[in-house]
Order: structure tokens, then C-alpha cells, then sequence
């Protein structure tokens, strides 16, 4: 595929019909993807998710195209950082299709996240990722991404999870 000429990134509007059909292309194609789980969303989920995110005020959701057709996603939701009684935005995915991988969208992604974050006034940026994941680890040691640490001694934090549901 050739590089991309044309790059934009936005702050989607996830009420706006063509904007939400572009999130659940990336969202689907994210969900399919290994990394992502390696099954579709359900049906249901799928149509609901872009309403539910729009009507969360606590929700970014950066839409990117290239050459106007969905390239990549980032999802993230601002939190609070009760040791700096300050703002935090934990971003939440970050997904480039397939075929828009290498060309530096994920890193473009996460510049704007931080842009967002800064305007807000947030003191930092978090995220997870998994273990086996090393090239989206690589990007993000590139942008300044680490293991979070109070003490060496304590070591690194870790990421769990209790469902409460299916």
C-alpha cells in the first residue's frame, strides 16, 4: 500500500452517523484482530457503543483517516490522580488497521491524546497493554510510556480485573 498523503486526526463526534460508522469499522476490526481478543463485538454492542461513549462526559474518543478512510482509534477516559488531587486521562485502546500499520498513526494518535490531556489539565497519561504486545510497547517507551513504580523496592504496578459480568 502506498503511504498515506493525507492524515487527519479529530476529536470524533460519536453522535454524528458517518463518524460512528467509521468507530465501529476500527472497533470491530480491532475486536477481530489477535491482539484485540481475535472475536467480533456483538451485534448489539457494536450499534450501541458510539450513543454510549457520546453520552459519557468523561469520554475522548480520536478518530484517524487517511485519505478520508478509518486508519486508527484511540479510546480514553479521564480519571483522577488523588496524590496530585489532579486530573488523569487513561487511554483505553489504541487501534490502527491492519494496513495502515508502520507509517506512525499510533504515535500521532497518542500526540493528540496528549494534547487533549494538557488542554484539560491532567497531570499524566496511563494505559495498559498486554505483555506480548512489543510493537505497541515499542511505541509507547518511543513517546515516554513506562512501568508505573512508587519504589523500586514495591515494584511495578499491575494491571488486574474482577468481571462482574459476561
Amino acid at each position: 500500500m502506498p503511504t498515506p498523503r493525507h492524515i487527519e486526526i479529530i476529536e470524533a463526534d460519536l453522535g454524528l452517523p458517518e463518524q460512528a460508522a467509521a468507530f465501529r469499522t476500527m472497533m470491530q476490526a480491532y475486536a477481530c484482530d489477535p491482539l484485540g481478543g481475535g472475536k467480533p463485538l456483538a451485534a448489539a454492542t457494536l450499534e450501541r457503543l458510539p450513543m454510549a461513549l457520546a453520552l459519557r462526559q468523561d469520554s475522548l474518543t480520536l478518530l484517524a483517516f487517511c485519505n478520508g478512510e478509518p486508519a486508527g482509534l484511540l479510546n480514553a477516559f479521564e480519571g483522577f490522580s488523588t496524590f496530585k488531587c489532579a486530573p488523569l486521562l487513561n487511554i483505553h485502546d489504541v487501534i490502527v488497521a491492519s494496513e495502515f500499520r508502520g507509517r506512525g498513526l499510533a504515535d500521532q494518535l497518542l500526540d493528540a491524546a496528549e494534547a487533549v490531556a494538557r488542554r484539560n489539565g491532567c497531570c499524566k497519561l496511563t494505559l495498559e497493554v498486554l505483555e506480548g504486545n512489543g510493537r505497541a510497547q515499542a511505541v509507547y517507551r518511543r513517546k515516554g510510556y513506562a512501568g508505573y513504580e512508587l519504589d523500586p523496592a514495591t515494584g511495578k504496578a499491575m494491571f488486574w480485573e474482577k468481571p462482574l459480568h459476561d
